[in-house]
């Protein structure tokens, strides 16, 4: 009967052997057939398994000397208690006559390298059959255009036709004249816009004592109808220049002189400060009144 301690120690050399250590990695690949004809598809498969925890990085896969890729499958992954399992495939071709090989493909796994091992694909001709009769090279040849396509030109002539009358109409089209804007007329004449402006002043009187605001309304009532009735350039005027103007009107003397005096006290409001009282400003109101009545009667 043997020694079942030496069957135990015996059994543990061979766990702790490197031959059934559990987690190495596995990079293999295998192609499905090792001849191909120039142009027909081959697979490549690759298998690998790395240990659990371990980073890793694929295969530089964006080319393959001597082939061309066609498609690259997923990457399947499986999960075991001995690590991670990854399953790839690719469809490859090659235009390369002749033993071409497939190099060692390198998979990084914790800064380690592993390599698959080189495969040689033998890549023919397809075998020529004497049987047959020889085929020579055929010279191209004309195919015949579709009914349709002959309409084309006339489509487009119509087409230009079009758009080079719809140019010479925008262009020979009168244009509208831009409407002219006519000044906004009063509503009432001269005479009726200064009665009316005169009485508002009398019913509103000095605002908040604003006795300049008020002299300068005054004042330009008198030039805004003289302007409009008369015809006579007062709004750029000083009043000295404005008493030359009313000079040459037919007012009598006492109405000129009460006029003068009107004006006079509202250039003392306006430059010297003056503060004229509350029956000055009346009467200096009811003069202006006067004249506009009498200056309308006479013109």
């Amino acid at each position: 009967m043997k020694n079942p301690i030496l069957n135990i120690i015996l059994i543990g050399c061979l766990l702790s052997s490197p031959v059934y250590t559990i987690g190495q990695v596995l990079a293999r690949a295998s192609v499905n057939r090792d001849q191909i004809l120039i142009g027909e598809p081959i697979k490549l498969t690759f298998e690998v398994r790395i240990p659990l925890g371990q980073t890793y990085t694929w295969f530089n896969l964006d080319s393959i000397p001597h082939f061309d890729i066609i498609e690259k499958g997923k990457t399947d992954t499986t999960d075991n208690i001995d690590g991670k399992q990854f399953h790839q495939e690719l469809t490859l071709t090659s235009f390369d006559s002749g033993t071409v090989f497939i190099p060692p493909l390198v998979l990084q796994v914790n800064g380690k390298s592993y390599a698959t091992d080189s495969i040689a694909v033998e890549v023919g001709y397809a075998p020529l059959d004497l049987s047959k009769d020889y085929r020579d090279i055929k010279e191209i040849e004309e195919v015949p255009k579709p009914a349709w396509m002959t309409w084309i030109p006339w489509i487009i002539g119509a087409f230009t036709l079009i758009a080079i009358g719809v140019i010479v109409y925008l262009l020979r089209k009168p244009k509208k004249a831009a409407p002219v804007v006519q000044p906004a007329q009063p509503k009432l004449g001269p005479y009726e816009e200064a009665l009316q402006a005169l009485e508002e002043l009398r019913k509103e009187g000095l605002k908040n004592g604003e006795v300049k605001t008020y002299y300068s309304r005054l004042n330009d009532i008198l030039r805004v109808f003289m302007f409009r009735k008369l015809k006579v350039a007062t709004l750029e005027k000083t009043n000295e220049e404005l008493i030359v103007q009313l000079r040459q009107t037919p007012l009598d003397k006492e109405s000129f002189n009460q006029l003068v005096h009107a004006l006079q006290i509202a250039d003392f409001v306006k430059f010297a400060k003056y503060q004229p009282d509350e029956s000055d400003n009346e009467k200096n109101l009811a003069v202006i009144e006067t004249a506009i009545k009498t200056l309308n009667n006479i013109s």
